[in-house]
């Protein structure tokens, strides 16, 4: 994963792409959160969470600026790295995870909505709490103006929430979210690959975290 940052970093249109990127993931999912939300009992940590993924997706975009490049106003597939796996990932992920908890806990509608928040996000911020640290040491080590310190310590109280979350929720939660965690690696590493080979870079440098 290094290796595809250092090479993200070194450039800056690439790198405006892959803050673009970040931004469109962030802001798509920061739209999932709401789209879970129950029209009557919805709970102030949802919509904690809405609101910082919405400000992480700008904060993100506002990123950019900082960078010499231009373009990146919108999330056109142009502006964007990854090409599908980036537009694409979070929907799958939980078109999978809903497979998966309306087989292990038989729910549907609203429930299904809501315990699928519940392990999305989870995963998501077990994935940020990876991802943004390595990103920081690349931006640190370029000596780049891009900063992404806040959104690191906000990604650690959203996992810490989601955890507390899903201790309400059921008590064998952790069995059921090590397979979803599996699930988020499988299409997180095709994402990374994907990457890898719009840059021109092997594909065994993707899956690698350092």
């Amino acid at each position: 994963m290094k290796t595809i940052l250092n090479k993200i970093v070194a450039d800056q249109i690439i790198h405006c792409k892959w803050l673009n990127t970040l931004s469109f993931m962030e802001n798509a999912g920061a739209r999932k959160i709401s789209a879970c939300e129950d029209k009557v009992k919805t709970g102030i940590i949802q919509l904690k969470h809405a609101a910082e993924e919405h400000r992480h997706a700008y904060y993100l975009k506002k990123q950019i600026a900082k960078l010499d490049c231009s373009g990146f106003d919108y999330y056109e597939p142009s502006s964007l790295i990854g090409g599908q796996s980036s537009q694409q990932y979070l929907h799958r992920l939980d078109v999978k995870t809903s497979r998966y908890i309306k087989e292990h806990f038989n729910l549907f509608g609203q429930e299904l909505k809501y315990a699928a928040y519940l392990f999305v996000t989870y995963a998501i911020e077990v994935r940020a709490d990876e991802l943004y640290p390595i990103y920081q040491e690349v931006l640190t080590e370029h000596a780049s103006k891009v900063v992404v310190k806040s959104i690191i310590l906000e990604e650690e109280g959203h996992l810490e929430e989601m955890i507390n979350q899903l201790n309400d929720f059921d008590p064998s939660w952790e069995k059921h979210a090590k397979e979803i965690l599996l699930i988020e690696s499988d299409l997180f590493d095709n994402w990374l690959i994907s990457i890898a080979k719009e840059l021109g870079l092997n594909e065994c440098s993707a899956v690698s975290a350092s």
